[in-house]
Order: structure tokens, then sequence, then C-alpha cells
């Protein structure tokens, strides 16, 4: 499960990131002037939503497997996958997930330099 829980972690990373650069793009594109430098951005980073949806996921499958692994409850599993669609709320359950299987499953969660 140690690879299971670096992959979760590493996708959560990357859906963060996906998340609030494709809202910022969002709020670029929506809310400035039409022929703006920044408006023009804005356009161009629409397609981070194909990406982001994608390997949500896969994020979504992973989170799902990580929780039945570590015998979590339907709120832990829900609480992961929203997550993945509120900006920046991701990154906060990361470390609290990481944190939670570390002390329900020490030997499940180690670190990569540990071994």
């Amino acid at each position: 499960m140690t690879k299971l829980f670096n992959v979760y972690r590493v996708l959560a990373l990357v859906v963060g990131v996906l998340l609030l650069v494709g809202t910022v793009g969002s709020l670029l594109k929506y809310l400035l002037e039409d022929g703006t430098t920044l408006q023009r951005l804005g356009d161009d980073l629409t397609p981070i939503w194909l990406v982001h949806g994608w390997i949500y996921i896969v994020y979504v499958v992973v989170a799902f497997l990580l929780t039945q692994k570590a015998r979590w409850t339907i709120p832990q599993l829900l609480l992961m996958l929203v997550a993945g669609l509120v900006p920046g709320l991701i990154f906060w359950v990361e470390r609290r997930v990481a944190h939670q299987l570390r002390a329900d499953h020490p030997e499940l969660a180690q670190d990569q330099d540990a071994r």
C-alpha cells in the first residue's frame, strides 16, 4: 500500500495545482475585458479543465482504493473526492489523509526515505 499512498499524494498535488490554474484561467477569461492579454491567457488555459478532469478520474479511483485498504468510512472518501473539486482544499485534505494513514497504519505509509 506504500506505492498506493505515494500515488495518491502525487495525484492530489497534480489535481490541486491543475484546479488552481484552471480556476485562475477561468477568472481571467470571464472577468476581464475581451481581447486583453490576460483575458487571452485565460482563454488559452481552458484546456487545463480537460486535463484536470481526466487526472481527477484517476484520483477518484486511487482515493477509493486507498480508503478501502485503510478501512476508512464513506465520509472520509467523500471528503477526499470533494477536495479535488474545491480550489485549495485538496492540499489540506492530502496532509490530513497522510497524517491519519500514518497514525492508523504506520507500516503502510512508510516514507521512501525510511526504508
